[in-house]
């Protein structure tokens, strides 16, 4: 767990984390507390009801989320890459990822409720294949990224 909390994106994730702790009440947390919201097993899965607005805390995790994506395009192209992100009431919606006028990440999200990752390498995992699809659609059409 230790190299992929040092290296890759779930370094770039909780970074992400840290920056929004203008206060420093997660000043003195571990990487591990940090990300601790971010991995739902099965069982916790289980317990999550779907019923109702998707809490305001998970919508700002995965906003988290999706902002680390792109700050982890940015160091890797130059190009700054912006989420949208749009969920309904439902705990249904869509993200994209917009660099210049290309959108280099396109999203479905469902069960809202229940964002999460079964391990740290699973959340790993999706963060650096979401990362290298947006990049590859950035080198696939530059012209369209940097304007």
């Amino acid at each position: 767990m230790d190299a992929i909390v040092a290296n890759g994106f779930v370094a770039e994730l909780i970074r992400q984390i840290r920056a929004q702790d203008a206060f420093g009440a997660w000043a003195r947390k571990s990487e591990a507390d940090l990300l601790e919201p971010y991995i739902v097993d099965r069982e916790k899965r289980k317990t999550i009801p779907i019923i109702g607005d998707p809490d305001p805390d998970i919508i700002e995790r995965v906003e988290m989320f999706y902002r680390a994506i792109g700050l982890a395009v940015e160091k890797r192209t130059g190009l700054i890459a912006s989420p949208m992100l749009k969920i309904n009431h439902e705990g249904f919606g869509r993200v994209v990822l917009l660099a210049g006028n290309l959108v280099v990440l396109s999203k479905h999200l469902r069960d809202v409720h229940r964002f999460g990752f079964e391990t740290i390498e699973k959340l790993e995992a999706e963060g650096s294949k979401l990362t290298d699809q947006a990049v590859l659609m950035i080198e696939r059409f530059p012209e369209v990224a940097k304007l």
